[in-house]
């Protein structure tokens, strides 16, 4: 090594040290007075009056200064300066990791570790160094203090009852912010005496509720909250203090975790209907219901900028799988007021320590947050770290982090691991989140680290897995009794007080009256929803979906109009250019041009429509090109038109969006979403229809039967890429024996339309008759662009959506023999071999509507062929998978109701483990054997195998 590079090195001013030259940079940059004079004039010539230079520049200048031997001009004493940049260092480090020792777990279980970093030894300072002054950026401190002082302040900052972490931050200013506020009070909170009290009042309302139902209702699961009893005084705290910051609304979602404890002392349900659920009162309307801590609530309560309104989301025991669905909602309510800031709706989400740290779904969910249509303003979440999640009784199978939170440092979030034991440090953490969140619009995150009293359940005996944790536990007072007994040391109130307030609320629960002051009463919010419209339907109910040509041919230019100077591909260009001509009647519509139509003509008659899905906008199938791209654009988030956004003046809003790579969180968002707003198309498409089953725990727990479970209604379509084309067992079926399954109660519609005019009708259908259920499409592949598969403009102007589609060839009614019924894509091929093969014997019927099943079209149509004596199932699924084992349930029945001495067979793949095979050639060859089985004179009856 050179002189020359070895001054360079070791200089004061370069090197180890520019941490330290960085460092004052970035305070010069957030305020000019925090750095000593001879800095600020240096940085003021290096800027010279420019707004900010880059790093770069001020580093090479001290190479520069180093290399002249000229940084004596700024610093005097290298050894001084040595050790003010360590103190500088320190000084960070004590942001980065000094919640690793901070006192944040009431049970004090865990020996703090030792870290070098914050140790003033490991930056060559000494006990004759802490009585002498140095530089500091501590926040609301002096600009130099004694080191010891700075210690000290550092340490009450960041390793006090509040531990933050916020460094992993990339943005300075949202970094110095954060770094303001935390330094500026120490991290300490100060109340008055009245906020001490209401304190105390929210934590006896927590904690007396608890154990008023432990006595009162023994053994009954009630999944209590003893234990993290502050998580009241907080919720409260944040919800006064986002409406003072203009919060309207908020939607929250938790598990059963102290949720009753939420639902009477936060939402204000009357505790005597609690008590009547637990002697056994339920809800007649309901077919299902579901148990009392799964159930949803809202209300009204005051706050200082007015009214909000408070909905807690319906939750399976799925956890976490709540997340999403309170994000969808929470989007469609912002939408709904014009919310695009995401300033009035505010998403509120409460997890478990070992559910936020285990489930998927957190990750898929977070990784929404800052996506264009899935954002929702930044959510507030809260993690109740009782320290134990289910019964993991060794520590090292609990998770593979240091913290539960360190899933949210994916997305920069603060958080704040807080003691559960110190109410107003808890207050203090929820302030500062929740005015970050009002500011950056992004998540923020309080880790509540407190304990669980009981066990998992009121039936659950902790001390079998967990017996020195719960020797700890059985010997803590309870955070009520601590801070009850802080504030008579304070002065603030007397045990007689204290007491008083047990008393007072325990009187208010055996009258079953209200435990929290703030509830409205008899208050409509504005933008709410009435649901009576939709009530009582029928899936039978008729309604004309045809649309006049003259409006057809209108919204068709209106969806192939080119804008000036834009430059299609030449593949799309073509397929722009056949749907003018489509519009125009000159050649039949295919399916992409029929499903944009229906949603042009929804728009049209004042319903918004929202797609997600991946690659929706175009289509995995490159069908449906909702949005169309410039290929000469220059940037790359502009040069795009989407001719839906532009079918009439003042038209509802057309959203279409190619989702994260997901598929539970973001069906998880679309259902919440459609929960909420029932005057929206909303469709989720699936990459292939067999993705669905990434997202079954949606499917299962909300979809299916959100409205039996919680009176929920949902209008959600699903669109599920489905047919057998060879392309192997995760590309060709979507499962349609799953959902047929699920199907009960007329919960659910399960359709697999087989024409342009099919889709057209079908979607219309969806909103313009008043029937909200979900709709699972088994939409095609091939059939996108398969010419028989198009429709004439007339078949979209008359008709509506036919359950049951009759024969379509000219034959001889009284000469059929058999009847084969199918749906889908299938029915081409029997189409095709019917024709190549002469057949005049044979019809062929398409049952459109698997579910709810359309006995009188079925009827109907079979009435037409009196002396046919086989019925035939043709699919092209397995026979243990696909339609057939619910189908011919139906099918004979109705065949009973007509007398006729008719008999059902099968005609279809195997049964299989697999949804198909592998092989293309495999593929034709079954295709084949099934099509010519479903003519052929040897038929099976197709009963359960019993001997595979």
């Amino acid at each position: 090594m050179s002189m020359m590079e070895e001054l360079v090195g070791t200089s004061t001013l370069f090197g180890g040290n520019m941490p330290f030259i960085e460092e004052q940079y970035e305070r010069y940059l957030a305020d000019p007075a925090s750095v000593g004079e001879s800095w600020r004039a240096y940085f003021d010539k290096l800027r010279n009056g420019a707004a900010d230079v880059a790093h770069a520049p001020v580093i090479d200048s001290f190479v520069r200064l180093a290399k002249e031997r000229k940084a004596v001009v700024l610093v005097a004493d290298v050894e001084m300066a040595q050790k003010e940049a360590s103190v500088a260092l320190m000084e960070l480090r004590y942001r980065v990791v000094g919640n690793r020792l901070a006192d944040v777990d009431p049970l004090g279980r865990a020996e703090k570790p030792y870290l070098p970093e914050l140790d003033p030894k490991t930056y060559g300072l000494t006990s004759a160094d802490m009585d002498v002054e140095f530089s500091s950026n501590l926040a609301g401190g002096p600009p130099r203090q004694k080191l010891r002082d700075l210690v000290a302040a550092l340490r009450e900052t960041y390793c006090g009852k509040l531990g933050a972490e916020y460094m992993h931050i990339t943005d300075t200013e949202k970094r110095v912010w954060l770094q303001n506020r935390l330094e500026s009070v120490r991290s300490r909170p100060n109340y008055d005496a009245a906020m001490k009290r209401h304190i105390l009042e929210r934590l006896t309302a927590a904690e007396t509720l608890e154990k008023y139902l432990h006595t009162k209702y023994v053994g009954q699961k009630r999944f209590s909250g003893e234990g993290g009893e502050a998580m009241i005084p907080m919720l409260d705290h944040l919800l006064q203090r986002a409406g003072a910051q203009g919060v309207q609304e908020s939607v929250i979602g938790m598990a059963h975790r102290a949720r009753l404890d939420v639902l009477v002392n936060t939402f204000g349900k009357l505790p005597s209907e609690l008590f009547a659920e637990f002697e056994g009162k339920y809800d007649t309307t309901l077919s299902a219901g579901d148990v009392k801590y799964h159930k949803g609530f809202s209300s009204d309560v005051t706050t200082p900028g007015g009214p909000m309104h408070l909905s807690l989301a319906f939750n399976p025991s799925h956890l976490e799988i709540v997340n999403p669905v309170v994000e969808g909602s929470v989007r469609a309510r912002q939408d709904r007021r014009g919310d695009t800031a995401g300033a009035q709706v505010m998403p509120i989400l409460i997890h478990g320590d070992a559910a936020i740290a285990g489930q998927g779904v957190v990750m898929e969910t977070l990784n929404l947050a800052q996506t264009r249509g899935y954002r929702t303003g930044g959510t507030f979440h809260i993690i109740v770290n009782n320290q134990i999640g289910f019964t993991t009784s060794d520590p090292r199978d609990t998770r593979g982090t240091t913290y539960c939170s360190d899933v949210a440092k994916m997305i920069e979030a603060p958080i704040f691991h807080v003691n559960g034991d110190d109410p107003e440090t808890c207050l203090l953490a929820t302030e500062i989140a929740m005015d970050y969140r009002t500011l950056y619009k992004q998540d923020v995150v309080i880790d509540l680290v407190c304990f669980r009293r009981l066990g998992h359940n009121e039936q659950d005996e902790p001390m079998v897995t967990q017996p020195l944790m719960y020797k700890k536990i059985n010997a803590h007072p309870g955070t009520r009794k601590l801070y009850a007994d802080q504030l008579v040391r304070e002065g603030v109130i007397t045990e007689a007080d204290a007491a008083r307030m047990i008393e007072d609320y325990r009187a208010a629960l055996d009258k079953g009256f209200h435990t929290n002051k703030t509830i409205l009463s008899n208050y409509k919010p504005p933008h709410s929803i009435d649901w009576g419209s939709f009530m009582g339907r029928r899936w039978t109910d008729q309604v004309d979906t045809g649309v006049p040509p003259r409006n057809l041919k209108a919204m068709a230019k209106k969806l192939t109009d080119v804008p000036a100077g834009f430059t299609l591909h030449s593949r799309v260009a073509k397929i722009v250019a056949d749907r003018r001509a489509m519009g125009e009647g000159k050649i039949p519509l295919d399916w992409g041009m029929a499903e944009n139509l229906a949603y042009a003509t929804l728009l049209d008659n004042g319903f918004g429509v929202r797609i997600s899905g991946q690659d929706c906008a175009r289509g995995t199938f490159f069908h449906r090109h909702a949005v169309w791209h410039d290929q000469n654009r220059e940037k790359w988030d502009s040069g795009t038109w989407t001719p839906l956004q532009h079918v009439k003046d003042g038209q509802p809003s057309f959203e279409v969006y190619d989702s994260v790579l997901s598929e539970e969180a973001v069906l998880g968002f679309e259902y919440g979403y459609t929960t909420s707003e029932p005057n929206k198309l909303v469709v989720w498409e699936a990459q292939f229809g067999d993705f669905a089953n990434g997202a079954q725990v949606v499917i299962d727990q909300f979809i299916a039967s959100g409205e039996v479970k919680w009176g929920r209604i949902c209008g959600l379509v699903l669109l599920l890429p489905h047919g057998y084309e060879g392309q192997g067992p995760e590309h060709s079926s979507a499962r349609p024996e799953r959902f047929l399954q699920l199907c009960a109660e007329h919960n659910m519609q399960v359709c697999v339309p087989s024409n342009a005019a099919q889709i057209f009708h079908l979607l219309r259908r969806q909103m313009v008759r008043q029937y909200r259920k979900p709709l699972i499409v088994m939409s095609p592949k091939s059939l996108l662009r398969h010419k028989d598969a198009g429709s004439p403009l007339d078949d979209l102007a008359a008709g509506r959506f036919r359950n049951v589609i009759g024969e379509v060839d000219k034959m001889t009614a009284r000469n059929v023999r058999r009847v084969i019924f199918c749906s889908g894509k299938v029915y081409y091929d029997l189409l095709a071999y019917r024709r190549e093969q002469k057949i005049a014997d044979v019809a062929i019927l398409r049952i459109e509507q698997l579910y709810p099943f359309p006995h009188d079209d079925f009827i109907a149509q079979l009435k037409k062929f009196p002396n046919a004596r086989d019925l035939v199932w043709c699919q092209e699924e397995p026979q243990n998978q696909g339609a057939w084992y619910r189908m011919r349930a139906y099918l004979r029945d109705d065949m009973q109701k007509l007398g006729f001495p008719k008999k059902l067979f099968y005609a279809g793949r195997p049964v299989s483990a697999s949804p198909a095979v592998g092989y293309a050639s495999w593929h034709a060859k079954q295709q084949k054997e099934l099509v010519e089985a479903a003519f052929g004179s040897k038929l099976t009856t197709g009963e359960i195998v019993t001997s595979i």
